[in-house]
């Protein structure tokens, strides 16, 4: 039995999964991805393909390592097939986890208006239609980054815990901070849903993906591995193909 291999290297941490089909069996967080990494799982299971999503500028020696124990092996770039059409106008900036992301939403709500928002450092809110198109999408502040942000931009705000009490308005400096980013992003989300059809879904990730479904009044899909499901429904799709 062969097995998918899907890595999504980020800034500080590469999540690692392997697949059956479409069912994951295996997933790790690697702080610092080496070959001895990609060895050691490999060893374990018989790779028949794997794909590479990386933001980080140098993925040479992971992708060395990859073509030396996988059977194919697939680097997601801009240029890579991928199920979903891209409309971005310059798709060779487009983040690659902003693809992968977007494929992984659409290969759960096929035939309806798809708004796919990634919590991280960075908030993505990205757009993909019923029939499977990149629309396009926004980047803004995350939770952190905005907190960070009021910290060291001005005299006397403290730095404060996303954690913690987070009424409509805040009653102290404390919770007027977390509440005023929490639900600034409450509110962006609101304004992006409204924009789009009636029956559009919502499907959220990233870090902070959690903190925010627990505050909205409308249902969302919370996937917590979107990007890597993505990646092997991309990498399915070149199998394919």
């Amino acid at each position: 039995m062969g097995y998918n291999l899907t890595i999504d290297q980020g800034n500080s941490s590469a999540k690692v999964a392997v697949w059956h089909d479409e069912t994951m069996i295996y997933d790790s967080v690697k702080r610092d991805l080496s070959a001895s990494d990609i060895a050691e799982i490999t060893s374990l299971y018989p790779i028949n393909a794997a794909i590479y999503c990386s933001v980080a500028q140098n993925g040479d020696a992971i992708l060395a390592e990859l073509q030396n124990r996988c059977g194919k092996v697939y680097e997601l770039t801009s240029t890579l097939p991928t199920p979903i059409t891209i409309d971005y106008r310059t798709p060779q900036s487009l983040g690659r986890d902003r693809i992968a992301a977007a494929v992984g939403a659409w290969t759960m709500c096929r035939g309806k208006w798809t708004l796919v928002v990634d919590l991280g450092t960075a908030i993505t809110y990205d757009v993909v239609s019923p029939d499977g198109r990149f629309i396009g999408g926004n980047i803004a502040p995350g939770v952190e980054m905005r907190l960070e942000a009021l910290h060291r931009h001005t005299a006397r705000l403290p730095r404060v815990k996303t954690t913690g009490d987070c009424p409509l308005w805040g009653y102290d400096t404390e919770t007027a901070l977390r509440s005023g980013a929490i639900n600034g992003i409450i509110g962006e989300l609101h304004h992006y849903r409204d924009s789009l059809s009636n029956d559009t879904i919502v499907v959220l990730t990233g870090g902070s993906a959690e903190i925010i479904a627990s505050r909205l009044d409308f249902p969302t899909k919370l996937e917590r591995h979107l990007v890597t499901k993505g990646l092997n429904s991309i990498l399915i799709y070149n199998e394919n193909k």
